[in-house]
């Protein structure tokens, strides 16, 4: 994936402040924070969608993200961590597989807000079809 930039950056080819780094993933801090510390955890195989990939790099990706939080608390103090990711072309430019972690305080002006709705009479249906298919193995 010569055009990803992340890939590009772990092949070395673009300077990235690297925070902790394993076989399957890297996190380094976001060149465009929305706050200080903001730091991306990404697997080092190019992936657009982290869950459609093998359960190891899905495991690094995730034992990563859980490394720099410790990192963030023993090193900014946050009132919290938000943690996102999204996936598909609603990504963005990037469509290498990416987990955000920024550290939170209460007076921080990082907006990380949903919609709220309330569920329906439907709920019941909809998580019997979930249930059903998150006992589907991977890969089927």
């Amino acid at each position: 994936m010569n055009d990803c930039k992340f890939c590009q950056t772990i092949e070395g080819e673009r300077p990235v402040h690297v925070l902790c780094e394993n076989e399957s993933a890297v996190a380094f801090l976001d060149r465009n924070p929305a706050a200080r510390g903001h730091t991306l955890v990404v697997p080092r195989a190019h992936h657009e969608c982290l869950f459609t990939g093998d359960e190891p790099t899905v495991g690094a990706v995730f034992q990563t993200v859980q490394q720099v939080v410790r990192g963030m608390n023993r090193t900014l103090d946050p009132d919290g961590v938000s943690l996102f990711y999204t996936s598909g072309e609603i990504v963005g430019r990037v469509t290498h597989a990416h987990v955000h972690l920024l550290p939170r305080y209460a007076d921080d002006r990082v907006h990380v807000a949903l919609e709220r709705g309330r569920l329906d009479d439907d709920a019941e249906r909809l998580a019997a079809r979930l249930r059903s298919e998150c006992t589907v193995p991977a890969g089927e």
